[in-house]
């Protein structure tokens, strides 16, 4: 189902990432990378240099949260038509409306002044988060339904490159707008990163792979397109072991990673070699890592590729041991540095594949939304004072040992699935190549 039609060589392996589907989702990435970065990062240097206290910058955060929300009304993106625009396309006008919510309020973002009322920049934060959620959730389905099977895994690194030059783009023009202008100037200026997704989607049209679903008229229809894609999950068998995949799978990864800047800062690295090997290093190791995880993916198929990346991310936390023992070491970091985030950029990008291929076609952004928050619910609710708490009770390199033991349960569970046939069985629709010839 899922690993059919793999390439014969190396060379056939690397060709889809000229494909026109998986070149459209790096612009998909770039729009779906930007918004985040508004309200991250930007919008903490951005309060700081206006005056604000910490503990009220640091309650900013909050308004990211709102992404892990975006499950509450993706069911609308799958079911409600929209009026006059509707015509153009399920897909390309929710993409056109949620591009133009992102921008409205970014723009209200740049607008606000936190010196005047940080109730109103607050208020202005959260419709940025709830905008952009919902930017993600059409572009999340979009690309799903643009790439074939065998393309999911390229697509998903390509839409990884493409959101990593969204938010890593968008936070250095604000950066460098703001200091040459001024904050508003500089946040109107990022809107342009909106156009991506919407300039694609004008230019391809719906999906080919889009699966029509009933227009909701009726409360009961409308009930119905929200319990909907729940209720199609569940009766896949299995649903509840894969269920227990996703909830489990990385919380061994997200645990050791509320880590590192702790041990590099106990283990007297200066700020100069955690630049260079933390980010730097890491950045350049991370994209490598992203295009193996497109070309495995392609080369292997779906269940071996998710099954090596699975170890790779579990035993990448040795490594971080192995420094903790090592003590402060150059080549030590580099190697742990260098090994974490080829790891995680594989891993994340064969897993986002998965989970894209998870989904049913009729309600591909309910179900991928829904699908992401499970995954990262466990990670998020993991903080970094129980982190702290556990290196203070056993130190870090049994801390990190502890981590590879906590991501062993998601490796044995997808093995058990890989064995038992519950990977093809509880697939949906997107991950099967019947699927693309269904239209």
């Amino acid at each position: 189902m899922t690993d059919v039609e793999r390439p014969h060589s190396w060379v056939d392996s690397v060709r889809p990432y000229f494909e026109k589907a998986p070149l459209a989702a790096l612009a998909l990435g770039v729009s779906s990378g930007f918004p985040f970065a508004m309200i991250a990062a930007t919008l903490t240097t951005r309060l700081k240099q206006d005056g604000i206290t910490k503990a009220t910058v640091t309650a900013f955060s909050l308004a990211i949260l709102v992404y892990n929300l975006k499950w509450l009304w993706s069911w609308m993106v799958d079911g409600v038509r929209l009026p006059v625009i509707g015509r153009l396309g399920q897909r390309v006008s929710w993409m056109l409306l949620a591009g133009v919510l992102v921008i409205a309020a970014v723009a209200n973002l740049a607008l606000a002044d936190p010196k005047v009322s940080i109730g109103g920049m607050a208020i202005a934060a959260i419709l940025v988060g709830l905008a952009g959620a919902t930017f993600d959730t059409v572009i999340d389905a979009y690309r799903i339904e643009l790439l074939e099977p065998r393309q999911l895994g390229v697509g998903s690194g390509m839409a990884q490159y493409g959101y990593r030059i969204g938010n890593v783009g968008a936070a250095s023009l604000a950066l460098l707008v703001a200091a040459s202008s001024n904050w508003t100037v500089a946040y109107l200026t990022c809107c342009i990163l909106a156009l991506p997704a919407m300039l694609t989607a004008l230019a391809l049209g719906e999906p080919s792979r889009r699966q029509v679903v009933t227009e909701r008229r009726s409360v009961a229809q409308v009930l119905t397109s929200i319990w909907g894609p729940f209720a199609e999950f569940f009766k896949r068998r299995g649903a509840i072991i894969v269920l227990i995949f996703i909830l489990v799978h990385k919380v061994g990864d997200t645990l050791a990673n509320l880590t590192f800047r702790l041990l590099f800062d106990d283990l007297k690295f200066t700020n100069a070699e955690i630049a260079g090997y933390d980010v730097f290093l890491g950045f350049w190791a991370y994209m490598v890592g992203i295009f193996i995880g497109g070309v495995l993916y392609a080369k292997l198929g779906l269940k071996r590729s998710v099954f090596i990346a699975l170890i790779l991310m579990a035993v990448s936390n040795l490594s971080f041991a192995a420094l903790a023992a090592a003590g402060h070491s150059n080549l030590g970091m580099a190697g742990a540095i260098g090994f974490e985030n080829i790891a995680s950029g594989y891993g994340g990008v064969v897993v986002t594949a998965y989970f894209s291929a998870l989904t049913d076609l009729r309600f591909t952004a309910a179900q991928y939304a829904l699908i992401s928050a499970a995954a990262s619910i466990l990670g998020r609710l993991l903080t970094g004072a129980t982190a702290g708490a556990l290196i203070d009770g056993i130190g870090y390199v049994n801390f990190y040992v502890l981590t590879t033991v906590i991501a062993l349960p998601g490796v044995l569970i997808f093995w058990w699935m890989m064995r038992s046939g519950l990977v093809d069985e509880a697939m949906g629709t997107a991950g099967t190549e019947t699927a693309s010839e269904t239209g």
